[in-house]
């Protein structure tokens, strides 16, 4: 993240995202596929890291093998197979919604993961249960755990979808687009850019 200000002199937390180019692979129809959709690509492979069928599928739209495919189901203009689509599709001050893998934190106790309060005192003979998470089930009835019981686990590595976030600018030349606020997932992974 970094900051840009804004007219009025404020400091706006945002995030740079490298958004494109991206080219069109696949383009869905209703009488063929049964629905309507865009196939686009981002980031180029080599052809070695790449399948037999997708090297053919790639060929077949004229534009070199990528890491990344998204299928998006509207698209407000008419676009071809091999056309690039780039951050010119975006304007400034509109709103977009951002989806992303959320980062892994591995295994974590409900403090963390559930935002439990622990207990808290040092009274009442608690000596090291300060992020225990206390009782968990009932008693002799019905002498089970329910499920779906909020306990320790593995946390993050979700996906993750932010909506509204305000684009404050548009960069064409290099294929930027500056957001406000976070969007999910560490340095360097993929997301998809929705309007």
């Amino acid at each position: 993240m970094t900051s840009v200000f804004s007219a009025e002199g404020k400091s706006i937390p945002c995030t740079v995202i490298e958004a494109g180019p991206c080219h069109v692979t696949q383009i869905k129809t209703i009488e063929v596929d049964g629905y309507e959709a865009v196939q686009l690509a981002y980031d180029e492979k080599s052809e070695k890291h790449t399948t037999a069928p997708m090297q053919g599928h790639f060929k077949k739209a004229g534009v070199a093998p990528a890491r990344k495919l998204v299928e998006f189901s509207a698209f407000d203009k008419q676009l071809n197979l091999g056309d690039a689509v780039t951050v010119d599709i975006f304007q400034e001050d509109s709103f977009v919604d951002i989806v992303g893998t959320s980062k892994g934190k591995g295994f974590q106790g409900v403090v963390t993961r559930h935002g439990f309060g622990g207990v808290g005192q040092s009274t009442h003979g608690q000596h090291n249960r300060l992020r225990a998470p206390g009782s968990i089930g009932a008693s002799s009835y019905p002498s089970r755990v329910f499920p779906g019981m909020r306990m320790a686990g593995r946390t993050g590595g979700d996906r993750v979808k932010i909506e509204n976030l305000k684009v404050i600018k548009v960069v064409p030349e290099s294929n930027l687009l500056v957001v406000k606020g976070s969007v999910p997932g560490c340095k360097g992974s993929y997301l998809i850019i929705e309007q």
